[in-house]
């Protein structure tokens, strides 16, 4: 498996099964590196590996869904705790660097006025379903000082939702599935990032009209 296939869902679990899902679901949710791994599609796939019809999709890959349901939150959260961790304690040296490719005080700021704006725990939780956003949330939020505690509770939530949801979409789909998936991922990946950010939207929506009423 060369390091290619480290960004491409089918590879990851046809070639390293439940240990690959869930070092990838880690990563992509508490080291920056992450930003460049299928965190979505791979937790979709992992569903459908762990369905009846894995076996014919797949390629004979099988995956044990009881496995995945308990592992696959764990690491979602541990490695958010890591980023807040991070971020807390060394995030704000990224940010002092005026040069900084990804980090700089206008992120800091606008990271800080969102959570404040929408909630600390709206904020994370709805993070779990956009890509880069929350690879991106939890050393944000430790360089914002969201306290531990708080976070930790946010990011149970978030995380649990989030992995629960789109494995259990992933295993229902794949007992229906007939032949190749991958036409499938994108547009479900494209209607879990869409009913997501519907809430979002919707008080974006709302901010706008109380503007044109006040003016």
């Amino acid at each position: 498996m060369n390091i290619s296939s480290l960004f491409d869902a089918h590879s990851i679990v046809a070639d390293l099964g439940l240990a690959g899902v869930l070092a990838i679901i880690f990563a992509e949710t508490g080291l920056l590196i992450g930003l460049a791994f299928p965190g979505d599609s791979l937790l979709f796939l992992a569903g459908v590996a762990a369905s009846g019809s894995a076996a014919v999709l797949l390629n004979g890959v099988h995956l044990s869904m009881a496995a995945l349901m308990v592992a696959t939150p764990i690491v979602a959260i541990a490695g958010s705790q890591l980023g807040h961790w991070f971020g807390a304690k060394y995030g704000r040296k990224f940010f002092e660097r005026p040069d900084s490719r990804y980090f700089n005080q206008k992120r800091v700021a606008s990271t800080e006025k969102w959570l404040k704006k929408y909630g600390t725990g709206r904020a994370i939780v709805l993070a779990r379903f956009v890509p880069f956003v929350r690879t991106l949330i939890s050393p944000m939020a430790g360089i914002v000082r969201v306290s531990a505690g708080k976070f930790l509770l946010w990011n149970f939530v978030g995380g649990v939702i989030w992995t629960e949801t789109v494995l259990t979409l992933g295993y229902f789909l794949g007992e229906k599935l007939k032949g190749s998936i991958d036409k499938y991922i994108l547009p479900i990946i494209g209607v879990i990032v869409f009913l997501s950010l519907l809430p979002l939207a919707f008080e974006i929506l709302k901010e706008v009209r109380t503007k044109r009423h006040l003016s």
